[in-house]
């Protein structure tokens, strides 16, 4: 039986989510809880940034895992908070045990809800900055994760070197400083177990960047030798900083979805999750000092990670970019419907094959042609209904780290990029902040004022927007890039985005 708004009426009223409710949860109908006992779970990963991509992907996983069996009980998630927006998720988990929701929409219209038990306990640092510095040095913290998004690096996207001057690292780096920022807080926690002889644990991203490891090596031993040379060289040779690939598309949650969870399960969680139900998670076998057997749950542990993440990070994140801007100024605010737009289908797919595909390496296991074709189904999976404004948001973090490389590497190759040259010129035309019908166009990025300003000047110096060598290095120097982008660019602003598209389009690829 359903109800006016379509969800299955439960015949129980909905309760609160927490431990105390957790058991009689059990035999609901649609919905799966924790077989586990939460109370025998210690933390052995203490994870930054938890938002709803962690929470539906690595702490998932850690679910998954935990439910195997007791001797997984040494890896429960202890998740921290760094930023003001963060008190939320404290607000959040905190009163739930950190139990939340995941709910799994398939494109068939099935549903599936499960309660997540893995984060075993959220600390929100500016409440009690030493109780994070000392989980983090706790024996039993083996990992620390992170998703504190692409710009959470705090490095140059053309150059790749670590910003000192940032005004929190300034901060976190005086003398008996309290820290503010990840790298104050990881750096501390290994300093104190350097000092009281424990081994270090290893610092594992699960952000957006191509070689996100190698990047958080980086990244955090720059912080490090600026901090304490000797500390730095300890750091150099004994902590571990695995690269991986994450996938699952995870839009932020909608403002029905607990009221849908609340009628379909009887559980009311205050901040449910939900996600596509493909999931995928590749991860580099080097840690300090033991690692979770991932493998046992889906988790693909390999040698080297680089072939799928240049796949992940150059089809499917470029591609979202290469569906947004045109989306949006075509007046899609979904992402399944722009994906299902004719002309954008195709612009993807022929990005994908055409440029970005060429600049991958070989991926061990994986039928490229049959990974494009599931992008573009997962991208048109109208249950899950993200929203073409959350993939147009950040894009001065997004765009120099997933497209801008395919760009230069065909450049290098005497070969044209036309298709991302254009994205980035509709880039620059979403970011004048004004669509096709003088409506307004919020542009969410950290360097919005900015941007918006360039974009505008470009209409008078047509190469300002992309002359910023913090963002495009030398891009603005090459024909072979400048060409395409300024004849796109012109074209949508003189015909509109559909006409602009459908040139591209006609245009043969040889």
């Amino acid at each position: 039986m359903k109800d006016e708004t379509g969800f299955a009426a439960t015949q129980h009223a909905p309760v609160p989510l927490g431990a105390a409710t957790l058991p009689g949860l059990l035999g609901r109908p649609g919905l799966q809880v924790p077989s586990y006992d939460r109370a025998k779970v210690r933390t052995g990963i203490v994870h930054f940034g938890v938002g709803g991509f962690h929470r539906a992907h690595q702490a998932m996983y850690v679910d998954r895992l935990l439910a195997d069996g007791p001797e997984a009980a040494e890896w429960g998630v202890c998740g921290v908070g760094l930023r003001p927006a963060d008190r939320a998720m404290r607000d959040a988990l905190v009163p739930q045990d950190g139990l939340y929701t995941l709910t799994l929409k398939h494109a068939d219209g099935a549903v599936e809800t499960s309660v997540i038990g893995a984060i075993v306990d959220y600390l929100y640092a500016p409440d009690d900055p030493e109780a994070v510095l000392e989980r983090l040095a706790h024996p039993e913290t083996r990992v620390v994760s992170l998703t504190i998004t692409e710009g959470g690096y705090n490095f140059a996207a053309a150059t790749g070197e670590f910003d000192a001057s940032a005004p929190d690292v300034a901060a976190d780096l005086l003398p008996g400083a309290v820290p503010v920022t990840v790298f104050g807080y990881v750096v501390e926690a290994l300093r104190r177990r350097r000092d009281r002889d424990l081994p270090p644990f290893t610092v594992m991203s699960c952000d957006n960047i191509e070689g996100n490891g190698t990047m958080a090596h980086r990244t955090f031993l720059a912080f490090a030798r600026l901090a304490d040379p000797a500390l730095a060289d300890w750091i150099d040779a004994h902590v571990r900083f695995p690269n991986s690939m994450v996938d699952r598309i995870t839009p932020a949650t909608p403002p029905g979805m607990r009221a849908e969870v609340a009628e379909r399960t009887g559980v009311d969680d205050r901040w449910p999750v939900v996600a596509e139900p493909f999931t995928q998670w590749v991860l580099e076998d080097d840690f300090a000092a033991g690692r979770p057997p991932l493998e046992t749950v889906g988790v693909q542990v390999v040698p080297d990670v680089a072939p799928y993440e240049l796949m992940k990070l150059r089809l499917l994140n470029a591609g979202h970019q290469t569906l947004c801007y045109f989306g949006h100024l075509l007046g899609h605010r979904l992402v399944h419907d722009a994906a299902a737009d004719p002309d954008i289908r195709e612009l993807l797919r022929r990005y994908m094959t055409d440029e970005g595909r060429p600049t991958l390496r070989p991926v061990p296991g994986v039928d490229l042609d049959e990974y494009v074709d599931t992008l573009l189904e997962r991208f048109s999976n109208p249950a899950i209904a993200d929203t073409v404004a959350r993939l147009c948001q950040d894009s001065s973090d997004r765009i120099p780290k997933w497209l801008l490389p395919v760009i230069r590497e065909r450049l290098a190759a005497g070969e044209s990029a036309p298709l991302a040259a254009a994205v980035v010129a509709a880039w620059t035309r979403y970011d004048e902040g004004e669509d096709e019908q003088g409506a307004p166009i919020d542009v969410v990025d950290p360097r919005a004022v900015e941007l918006v300003s360039l974009a505008r000047r470009s209409r008078t110096e047509p190469l300002a927007f992309v002359s910023d060598p913090a963002l495009f290095g030398d891009l603005a120097q090459h024909e072979g890039f400048t060409g395409p982008y300024l004849a796109a660019l012109g074209s949508l602003r003189a015909r509109g985005a559909r006409a602009t598209l459908r040139e591209l389009l006609a245009t043969d690829p040889a």
